[in-house]
C-alpha cells in the first residue's frame, strides 16, 4: 500500500517548534530563518487541514490536537536517528556554553530549570560558574554573564529577561503561630536580614509608613540564600525577591502576607561579549531564559 506521508521538512519544523515552544528557537536549531519555520508549519497545517499552534505574542502554544501528534512525531524522529546511527554515522558533537551568574540566582532560579533546557538540547553542555563580581571585573571570557540591570558595558550586548520586586515572605506555619494582619504586626516577629543588603527592611518599613517599627528580634546572614532558607524553615520573615521565591510561593513553602508595598528592584539581564552575540547557542540560551522568565512571572501567585 502506498504510504501517505506529510512533507518531511514541515514535520521537522513542527517538531522543533513544538518541542521548544518558539519558532525563533526552532529556526536557530534548524539553521534556517524564522520565516522558513513559520512557512513550513503553515504548509503542514494546510496539508493536515488542522491548526497546530496558537500564536500568543512572541510565543506559540500547541493546540489540543497537536499535543499527541507532537509526542508521536518526536518518538519517530528519535527512532529514525537511532536507526541511522546504525550505519556508522558519527555522533553529534556536543558544545559547551560557559555561563557566569550570581550564586543565589543560580541556586534558586537557574538550577531548578536547567533540566528542562537539557531535555530540549541534550548536546549543549551548560557550565555554570557563580560570582557577584561586576561584569567589567571578570577576568575570564564567558559566553553569557547574568547580572542585575539594565546596565551598559562597552563591548557587551544586554538583554533583560526577568523582572522582580521585593516583598516580605515567610513560612505558612509561622503565620499560623503569629498571624500578620497588618504591617504593624511585624513587631511580634523576627526579621531576617542579609549583610550585603542592609537597606531592604528599613526601606520596606518606610514604604509601609512604619519606619520606627522595632521587631521582637532580628537575625543577619552573610548570604542571601541562607536568609531565604531561614524563612522557609520558619525562623522569621525575609524580604524576598519575587523572581527567586516564585517556586516557593507556588509550592506553598513560602507565603506573602502583604500584597503591598513592594520595593522596586533591578531586573536580571544577560550580558554577552559582542563577538559572541550572534553565536547560535548564545541566541538559543537567551531565548530560553526569556521564555522561562515570562513563565516564572505568570506562575507567581501574587
Amino acid at each position: 500500500m502506498k504510504r501517505i506521508l506529510p512533507p518531511l521538512n514541515a514535520l521537522r519544523a513542527f517538531e522543533a517548534a513544538g518541542r521548544l515552544g518558539s519558532f525563533k528557537e526552532a529556526a536557530v536549531e534548524l539553521h534556517v530563518t524564522h520565516g522558513a519555520v513559520s512557512q513550513q508549519v503553515r504548509l503542514l497545517e494546510e496539508w493536515l487541514g488542522a491548526s497546530l499552534f496558537e500564536r500568543r505574542n512572541r510565543r506559540v502554544v500547541l493546540t489540543p490536537a497537536a499535543k499527541p501528534y507532537l509526542a508521536e512525531i518526536g518518538t519517530l524522529f528519535e527512532q529514525l536517528a537511532q536507526a541511522t546511527a546504525g550505519f556508522g554515522f558519527p555522533e553529534a558533537v556536543s558544545r559547551a556554553l560557559l555561563v557566569n551568574a550570581p550564586a543565589t540566582f543560580t541556586l534558586r532560579w537557574l538550577v531548578p530549570r536547567l533540566a528542562k533546557f537539557r531535555a530540549g538540547h541534550p548536546l549543549v553542555e551548560v557550565k555554570v560558574e557563580t560570582s557577584n563580581e561586576p561584569v567589567e571585573s571578570l577576568k575570564e571570557t564567558y559566553d553569557i554573564i547574568i547580572r542585575g540591570g539594565p546596565d551598559t558595558f562597552y563591548g557587551y550586548s544586554m538583554q533583560p529577561f526577568l523582572s522582580e520586586e521585593r516583598i516580605p515572605v515567610c513560612s505558612p506555619a509561622l503565620l499560623q503561630q503569629l498571624p500578620l494582619r497588618m504591617p504593624d504586626d511585624l513587631r511580634q516577629h523576627t526579621l531576617l536580614h542579609t549583610s550585603s543588603l542592609p537597606r531592604l527592611w528599613p526601606d520596606w518599613l518606610a514604604s509601609a509608613k512604619i519606619p520606627e517599627l522595632r521587631p521582637a528580634a532580628a537575625l543577619t546572614f552573610d548570604h542571601f540564600y541562607l536568609t531565604l532558607q531561614a524563612a522557609i524553615d520558619g525562623i522569621g520573615i525575609a524580604m524576598g525577591p519575587t523572581a527567586l521565591v516564585s517556586d516557593d510561593l507556588a509550592a506553598s513553602r513560602l507565603v506573602a502576607p502583604f500584597s503591598a508595598p513592594r520595593l522596586p528592584s533591578r531586573s536580571y539581564c544577560t550580558y554577552v561579549p559582542d563577538g559572541k552575540s550572534e553565536d547560535e547557542l548564545v541566541v538559543l540560551f537567551r531565548l530560553w531564559l526569556e521564555r522561562e522568565g515570562r513563565h516564572s512571572q505568570r506562575q507567581t501567585p501574587l
